[in-house]
């Protein structure tokens, strides 16, 4: 479906990001011969996961739901003839998985969370992206405890802003992956100038290929890291936690192969003694249901994204609502993960693109270049600014 852009992100101060006019939400519905109807949601380029999903239900019907391992690694198997798929075929893999835990719990009469080893916490914490001071009071007033600014541009100077309107007792991030995506210097560079802020985490500092740079940035900058947005499998992730690279990772809940595969990376954080915070900023409100239940499941759970306000039609979308309070979502506990899809609702919004480019984030007057990193210049203000620090 074509979803409308949320109220405001992080990057709002600076420009608008592809949110805003690119976003596409992908669900779906796997029926049983029983009757019950499993929900899940599939991101990493909706409109082709979706293709992806269809061209998958060949090898899928009449297999057993029960078998969630089998049909995993037989969807894996059946993607590989078509090489690194990433996380289109990770995302196609993460619908049909979430929709399989739902049914399995289902058939039980249990909560999701349940079937992922019960609870750990009642309640899951979760933080707002915000633009500027005048939304961090919006969002402090309403009793949310972490906030996150996001962009390149005066990103210092907003979040040291933010920091003072809001005072010490709220956590706070920093989100850098552009656009463009930021060189190790400057990457270097701002992450020093933010450490006075004391930082839950700083993320996606720069582009998470760039191991070498990852390398370099764990060295020279004294914040908690994070990324793991734009990865789709656990041999992705696993030079990360290896190298003690980061600090949380951040699995997108409709791109990592499902919550079977995002179990799975859990433990493998939990060795490395790193965190969880999965992403959730493009995706659509099934997938928040399945990142609550994983959340509430895992010892290592820190917090989930959410947009907040978003667009109206999000609530319409689905049957059933996640509660929430004062920066915590309650874990539903009825059957399954919780919800059902707003059918017609959704036939009414049919989707139209999605693709899109952010603007805002370059150097003055090379927008038009599309450089997908890209030092930042002038360098002296910045420069400056962190010695006044």
């Amino acid at each position: 479906m074509q979803a409308g852009a949320p109220g405001h992100t992080g990057w709002s101060a600076t420009g608008k990001s592809a949110l805003a006019t690119g976003r596409n939400w992908f669900f779906v519905n796997v029926e049983t011969d029983a009757g019950l109807v499993g929900t899940g949601e599939g991101s990493g380029w909706p409109r082709v996961v979706a293709a992806a999903v269809e061209d998958l239900s060949q090898i899928l019907v009449g297999e057993s739901v029960r078998d969630v391992e089998r049909i995993s690694q037989k969807v894996r198997v059946a993607l590989m003839g078509h090489g690194q798929t990433g996380v289109v075929g990770m995302g196609a893999l993460a619908a049909i998985d979430m929709a399989l835990w739902d049914l399995n719990a289902q058939a039980l009469g249990v909560p999701v969370s349940t079937l992922l080893g019960g609870t750990t916490r009642a309640a899951v914490p979760y933080y707002v992206h915000t633009a500027n001071v005048d939304a961090a009071k919006a969002a402090v007033a309403k009793g949310i405890r972490a906030i996150k600014v996001g962009g390149t541009t005066d990103i210092v100077e907003r979040a040291f802003a933010i920091r003072e309107a809001v005072g010490p007792e709220i956590d706070m991030m920093v989100d850098l992956h552009g656009p463009p995506w930021l060189t190790t210097a400057d990457a270097i560079a701002i992450g020093r100038a933010l450490e006075p802020l004391h930082l839950l985490f700083l993320e996606e500092a720069i582009a998470p290929d760039d191991l070498a740079g990852w390398k370099r940035l764990r060295d020279k900058v004294a914040l908690p890291l994070a990324s793991g947005e734009r990865l789709a499998t656990l041999a992705e992730m696993r030079p990360f936690l290896e190298n003690g690279l980061l600090d949380v990772v951040q699995p997108d809940t409709g791109r990592f192969g499902g919550l079977t595969q995002m179990k799975k990376l859990a433990a493998m954080a939990e060795a490395c003694s790193v965190m969880v915070a999965p992403h959730s900023g493009s995706l659509g409100p099934v997938a928040e249901f399945a990142a609550t239940h994983l959340l509430s499941a895992i010892p290592n759970g820190l917090i989930l994204e959410r947009l907040d306000p978003d667009w109206s039609g999000r609530a319409q979308t689905i049957c059933g609502a996640l509660r929430s309070d004062r920066g915590l979502i309650n874990v539903p506990d009825g059957p399954g993960l919780g919800v059902s899809l707003a059918l017609d609702f959704i036939a009414s919004h049919p989707s139209e693109r999605n693709i899109a480019i952010a603007t805002g984030g370059w150097n003055a007057d090379t927008e038009s270049e599309h450089l997908l990193t890209q030092s930042r210049r002038p360098r002296a203000p910045k420069l400056s600014l962190k010695k006044n620090l």
